[in-house]
């Protein structure tokens, strides 16, 4: 991104969005709040879809949950912020394009079978916002080998689009990753879709650069989009089946969980009530789904 090309709404006076100190700034507004003692709220919902080889794409169920998030000053004065999350998210019925209820149990047409649904919780799923620009999570470890999990050394300049559209700035950042499953098919024969997790990101979050450059906002409001490939879900009992599934949603920030709908909320307290809150402290590993099922669950038998 050239200085010369970047809009003047993204360049000051609160936040200047060629530096790294004003992309800390910005975007630990856009994931937390500056206001330590408040609690960010996030919100996703979408379909997710199957993509099986030499077949067209086919929508499964609807995926709903959120986040709750807090940020941490770094330790001894270290510029940038640690930030604390929780997250879950519930499959729904996808009925002639329309979200049902919070399914306990799924028939899944593929393999002509009802399986159980397990919902994503994770607790944690931290990371730190500074300066340096770290590119990829480690999944507890087990993405160890891939060097992109280590800082680059390079200033934490997002890429923000040059043009700002309406009054909104624009971020859109992709993640791939391509490292060890924590799911290994020969102890979860079923659950496992192969020795290797291939897994990629799109997030888009949309924000008004008055807000951005507004010298009493602790938080930024955004409304976008995340769009995750990831293999089989294990609870989908599709073993190393070729194919894998994609989920498309939306997403903003709230004000708070009355934002939500009520039955999204009885379920995550009735998961755990923890998950109504942002952790106060750093604490790990931070997990994926993909890993905390290892933890939660145990390996089906394989069907004669």
């Amino acid at each position: 991104m050239s200085e010369s090309k970047m809009d003047a709404r993204l360049r000051g006076p609160r936040a200047d969005l060629l530096t790294a100190e004003g992309n800390v700034d910005v975007y630990a507004r856009l994931m937390g709040d500056l206001d330590f003692t408040k609690t960010k709220y996030g919100w996703y919902k979408g379909v997710v879809a199957a993509c099986v080889p030499g077949q067209k794409l086919q929508d499964l169920f609807v995926m709903e949950g959120f986040s709750c998030t807090k940020l941490i000053p770094m330790e001894d004065g270290k510029p940038g912020y640690h930030k604390v999350l929780r997250e879950v998210g519930f499959y729904r019925e996808l009925k002639f394009g329309k979200s049902g209820d919070i399914m306990d149990t799924w028939h899944n047409p593929m393999i002509d079978e009802t399986v159980k649904v397990v919902p994503i919780a994770n607790d944690p799923f931290n990371y730190d916002i500074t300066p340096v620009f770290y590119a990829a999570p480690s999944y507890g470890g087990q993405n160890k080998d891939d060097p992109s999990t280590k800082p680059f050394e390079i200033p934490l300049i997002l890429p923000w689009e040059d043009q700002v559209y309406r009054n909104k700035a624009r971020l859109d950042s992709h993640i791939h990753l391509h490292y060890p499953a924590r799911l290994q098919p020969s102890e979860w024969p079923r659950e496992s879709a192969g020795e290797m997790n291939q897994v990629s990101e799109y997030t888009f979050f949309e924000v008004d650069t008055d807000d951005i450059q507004n010298p009493d906002n602790t938080s930024l409001h955004y409304s976008g989009s995340w769009v995750r490939v990831n293999p089989w879900l294990p609870w989908m009992m599709m073993g190393q089946a070729p194919g894998h599934v994609l989920y498309t949603c939306y997403t903003g920030s709230m004000d708070s969980l009355d934002d939500l709908p009520r039955d999204l909320v009885e379920a995550a307290e009735k998961l755990d009530p923890k998950f109504l809150e942002a952790p106060t402290e750093v604490y790990g590993p931070s997990l994926s789904s993909m890993e905390n099922y290892a933890l939660t669950q145990t390996p089906m038998p394989v069907k004669s």
